[in-house]
């Protein structure tokens, strides 16, 4: 099977969030980005996060992990950039996750982050998804948009619990 093109907005659904604050390091949110462990206390819209051939909870370069979101039964994802940050160089995350099935339920993703310390004590993380199938089609179509606000949510979270701000009644 040939790799789908998974270029922003060539796909079925596309997002990009984006947030820039002061308070938490790039080490800090990138613990919490990867270390899955965490992500049901920072992130309400993800389940049944399982490591199917062992490992985990920590992603880590070529591991395959599944999970849950936005309605859609366990993911079969696999990173495939790893790049923890450093002093000048952004963490970099990515990975794919593919549902198979008939045409109405296969899907395609590429979901990638950005964690950066900037001047001034601030921090960025960006993300950004690309989705293709039409499960991804017809998610694009809700309004309001729930990977745009589901994603925002997940930066949100990041942020507090880099912060260790975490709300107890979450």
């Amino acid at each position: 099977m040939n790799e789908p093109e998974r270029l922003p907005g060539t796909g079925d659904n596309f997002v990009s969030n984006e947030v820039i604050v002061q308070g938490p390091t790039a080490a800090q949110v990138w613990h919490h980005l990867v270390d899955t462990s965490t992500w049901e206390t920072s992130y309400d819209n993800v389940a049944d996060i399982s490591f199917p051939q062992g490992g985990g909870p920590e992603l880590r370069t070529d591991v395959d992990f599944s999970f849950g979101t936005f309605g859609f039964p366990p993911l079969d994802a696999h990173v495939v950039e790893f790049q923890e940050p450093a002093d000048g160089v952004p963490g970099r995350l990515s990975w794919t996750a593919k549902q198979d099935g008939t045409p109405e339920e296969r899907l395609d993703v590429l979901h990638a982050w950005l964690v950066e310390d900037l001047p001034g004590g601030r921090v960025r993380v960006l993300t950004q998804e690309t989705q293709i199938g039409r499960p991804a089609a017809a998610l694009a179509k809700e309004r309001p948009n729930p990977m745009l606000n589901g994603h925002q949510a997940w930066l949100d979270g990041l942020v507090r619990a880099a912060s260790g701000k975490m709300d107890p009644t979450r």
